[in-house]
């Protein structure tokens, strides 16, 4: 594994340890979601930057599947906070 690859992802981890007092700390469920979606970002990260490093393609389908579950993380988060929130919708499914 390069240097390179170990350093970058050990970069990433201050901002997974700032993301969890930001999910102990945040004041409303949107901070929170943000927090997850921080996680799913930085885990994807290192998941490509471990792939990379060690030559194991698998990662990158571990990565792939991660990031479609934080995109649908995020969809239904959005359709279960603010799907009463607007009453006037006119017909738009969110």
């Amino acid at each position: 594994m390069s240097w390179m690859h170990t350093i970058f992802a050990l970069i990433l981890l201050p901002a997974i340890a700032t993301g969890m007092f930001r999910i102990l700390r945040g004041p409303t469920a949107a901070d929170r979601m943000m927090t997850a979606q921080l996680f799913g970002t930085c885990g994807v990260a290192i998941l490509l930057l471990l792939s990379t490093g060690m030559g194991n393609p698998v990662l990158l389908d571990i990565a792939l599947v991660f990031a479609l579950l934080a995109a649908l993380a995020t969809i239904t988060f959005v359709r279960r906070t603010w799907h009463g929130s607007n009453k006037r919708n006119h017909g738009n499914p969110l």
